[in-house]
């Protein structure tokens, strides 16, 4: 039935939750699974660009180009984490002899895992969802709500465990 497995996933408890049914249901389906992990300006780890742009007098310049390299740091760090936690999954996920690919994209969560999904022809789409409503889904959005609306293939959510 499910041949191709697009796996959304970050770093969070629920991301672990999201994996491991995917894994599941990749075993199960002996499908193909691909992962991929969003870097999002609305994460919270996103590096903080604040304060990286001169002073109009240019009086602070040292400073400024001080905290650019910092910014730079902590934004590589940013990105070699995703790229640390996909390459893990990626191992788990092959050692249980299920073929996994990853890939790790910059921007909207919800068209970046649309766009994958077909271009690389998914059966499923497999992500979170973190419940999110009223006044917190409307100004953060919701990755799940967009990619339930617009993905072109089946979509299941897994909903975060609430204790």
């Amino acid at each position: 039935m499910y041949k191709k497995i697009l796996v959304a996933v970050d770093d969070s408890e629920l991301g672990e939750q999201v994996f491991q049914t995917a894994l599941d249901l990749a075993q199960h389906y002996q499908a193909r699974m691909m992962l991929i992990h969003v870097l999002s300006p609305t994460h919270e780890s996103y590096p903080d660009p604040i304060f990286t742009t001169p002073l109009a007098s240019g009086v602070y310049v040292g400073l400024h180009e001080e905290v650019m390299r910092a910014y730079a740091e902590q934004w590589e760090n940013f990105e070699q984490k995703g790229l640390d936690m996909l390459r893990n999954l990626t191992q788990i996920a092959t050692e249980k002899g299920v073929p996994t690919e990853f890939t790790q994209a910059l921007g909207d969560a919800g068209r970046a895992i649309c766009d994958l999904a077909k271009d690389w022809e998914s059966d499923l789409i497999v992500l979170g969802r973190r419940g999110l409503k009223g006044l917190s889904e409307f100004f953060l959005g919701s990755v799940s709500n967009y990619v339930l609306h617009n993905a072109h293939c089946c979509v299941l959510t897994v909903q975060r465990r609430r204790d």
